[in-house]
């Protein structure tokens, strides 16, 4: 058996008698031509190895296959899926590799040596230190193709000055090339979540070439935590928790000190951390 010939998605709740669980963030995708779309938005996936997390019940995982994935591995904490997802490990012809764990806990070595696509309808209750943990990662990081809630896509797209901008905002494009795709209605999934969702595309890139080598990942962290966490603030007064003397380090790099968090683009961010010393080098 094909996976094309594999019984509807409905049919495999009926006879595995299985409902989500709200405790893992899970809202099943069932329409097949949504789930060719996020697959084709991938790009090639002929000489790729995909990453999916929380597969469910395979929807995505089918389209993946469908368009030509030449090895998707699938990391899955609900046993009830495991089982259920065995009937297209065995149409996959060995393209389909099922890992059983908490992708939270699970490094990307963990998983082969290959640069993945990552392609995911995350579950909203873990999606963000998902991403983040990839972002850590992206040596290992061709593409990622994600579904987020419609909220948290337009803070990781989001540009200075508006609402939106924040942490997130700034973390995702100092790494990585970032845009929403498109949206997706609530009436997609089984059970509907409350809220609109959107797919982001996030190509990892140095968005500062020059500054390659003088800032970590955990120095912009700790920057963007104490700017945003009082957004309200001047930045003089914002990053007392950083640095002795906040107006100095601003100067140096031509920020004006009377500016708040939400002004400043993600250059001006990565200069601020190249000279914090947090963490290890990039």
């Amino acid at each position: 058996m094909e996976v094309k010939d594999l019984p509807p998605l409905r049919d495999v709740i009926t006879s595995c008698g299985l409902a989500a669980k709200k405790s893992l963030g899970q809202h099943f995708l069932l329409d097949l031509n949504l789930t060719l779309k996020i697959a084709r938005a991938a790009g090639d996936l002929s000489s790729a190895t995909v990453l999916e997390v929380g597969p469910g019940l395979g929807g995505l995982t089918r389209a993946l296959l469908m368009a030509g994935a030449r090895q998707v591995i699938a990391v899955e904490r609900d046993q009830r899926c495991l089982e259920a997802l065995q009937p297209l490990v065995k149409a996959s012809g060995g393209r389909l590799v099922l890992k059983y764990g908490d992708a939270l806990e699970t490094p990307l070595d963990a998983l082969g040596k290959d640069a993945f696509k990552i392609v995911a309808n995350l579950p909203y209750n873990i999606a963000t230190p998902l991403l983040t943990g990839w972002l850590r990662q992206t040596g290992r990081v061709s593409s990622m193709t994600l579904m987020f809630q419609k909220e948290v896509a337009e803070r990781i797209v989001a540009s200075p000055h508006s609402k939106a901008y924040g942490r997130l905002s700034v973390i995702c494009q100092a790494r990585a090339k970032c845009r929403k795709l498109f949206d997706v209605s609530p009436s997609a999934f089984t059970p509907p979540p409350k809220v609109l969702s959107s797919v982001v595309e996030l190509i990892p890139c140095l968005s500062d070439p020059s500054l390659e080598d003088s800032w970590t990942f955990e120095a912009l962290e700790a920057v963007t935590q104490a700017a945003f966490g009082q957004r309200r603030k001047m930045l003089r007064s914002a990053l007392k928790s950083l640095f002795p003397s906040p107006e100095r380090v601003l100067q140096q790099v031509g920020i004006d000190p009377q500016r708040r968090a939400e002004d400043l683009t993600v250059a001006d961010f990565i200069h601020l951390s190249s000279l914090v010393n947090i963490g290890d080098r990039r």
